[in-house]
């Protein structure tokens, strides 16, 4: 008669087998989450009107770096955040995970008047409602001035390895006015598109 240990061997090997395969398929697809993509449900107004409460969006989390899962050890560097970008990324007050736009980096001279941009002494302003949209690059991004512009940015220069990060939304979002400048390695990940529209349903909107 086999032994109560030899029962309990078998029993964990059957276990193994039948739920293994499960285990670590389950271990993968966390790992590619954290890693490769992942998505980011919207939860304010700060990026209207780009991004509206309720959505959900695609994000790269391998933009800047694949990094050791779990932790902020990047492996293998990539690009860094750049004007125009739309990011995802852990602020600098508290750690909550945040999305906003990055607006100015290392290097670069910044101020913001009335809720508008200048860059390295010239505005960024381009035609759209009201005057309400910058250009960064090839990138038009249009903003939401209906709350006014919010706190204003005095000339000041960005240093090397920080990034400032605004919203869209400037009369009516928390941003780098508010928690300062954001260092590169907080940068979960860059926002590629909206996949899913709060009250609309699927979609596939590029940012």
């Amino acid at each position: 008669m086999a032994s109560t240990s030899d029962s309990a061997r078998s029993a964990a090997r059957r276990l193994v087998r039948e739920f293994g395969p499960l285990l670590v398929m389950v271990v993968l697809l966390v790992l590619a989450r954290s890693t490769f993509a992942n998505h980011y449900h919207v939860p304010s107004g700060s990026m209207e009107p780009a991004l509206r409460p309720g959505d959900r969006v695609l994000v790269d989390m391998s933009a800047y770096g694949l990094r050791v899962p779990f932790t902020r050890h990047v492996l293998v560097p990539r690009d860094r955040p750049a004007p125009g970008e739309v990011v995802v990324f852990r602020s600098p007050a508290d750690g909550t995970r945040l999305i906003k736009r990055v607006v100015a980096v290392g290097g670069q001279d910044v101020a913001l008047v009335g809720g508008k941009l200048w860059i390295d002494g010239r505005p960024l302003a381009a035609p759209g409602p009201n005057g309400a949209a910058e250009r960064h690059g090839a990138r038009t991004v249009r903003l939401d001035l209906s709350d006014g512009g919010g706190p204003d940015i005095p000339p000041q220069r960005i240093p090397p390895g920080m990034v400032l990060v605004l919203g869209d939304h400037r009369g009516d979002s928390a941003d780098g006015r508010w928690f300062g400048l954001v260092p590169e390695e907080a940068f979960y990940g860059r926002a590629i598109a909206v996949y899913w529209r709060r009250g609309e349903g699927p979609a596939w909107e590029r940012l």
